[in-house]
């Protein structure tokens, strides 16, 4: 998908413990997705309880070994920005959850979002949405409740 938008911008910078989305209730990011399928397939995988790493606050899963092992060597570039929250509502101030099944790779970094509209409108300006979500980043991140993560 992130292929088929032919983005050549310089790889953004990465950012250091972001907030991670993960499920309250069973402590997984992502929804249990592989975050290194992201980069490696055509489409995410969801990954195994057998394969899983504490990192973040969260529990992420992964399809194999090596999977596992590259996240491990390097979570910054894996883990989705803006700790998997939607990059246009970070923008507007608004920390909300992005989905697994949508998202985008631009700049070597994984942006997932909370619509197919909100990604389309990402996919308009990718630079100016990320450059807009960095400035709210903060003030969201720093907003958002650490209980029970």
């Amino acid at each position: 998908m992130a292929a088929g938008l032919g983005l050549a911008l310089p790889a953004a910078p990465a950012a250091a413990a972001e907030p991670v989305v993960a499920n309250r209730h069973t402590g997984l990011a992502i929804d249990g997705f592989d975050p290194v399928s992201y980069f490696v397939g055509a489409a995410p995988r969801v990954g195994k309880a057998a394969l899983e790493l504490q990192s973040g606050g969260a529990i992420w899963r992964f399809r194999n070994e090596g999977n596992r092992a590259a996240f491990a060597g390097a979570p910054e570039v894996y883990r989705p920005r803006f700790g998997g929250h939607d990059p246009v509502a970070v923008a507007r101030g608004v920390a909300t959850p992005g989905h697994p099944a949508l998202w985008l790779i631009v700049r070597n970094r994984l942006y997932l979002f909370y619509s197919a509209e909100s990604r389309a409108l990402f996919a308009k300006d990718p630079a100016g949405a990320v450059a807009a979500a960095e400035r709210r980043w903060p003030a969201v991140a720093g907003a958002l409740s650490w209980e029970g993560r």
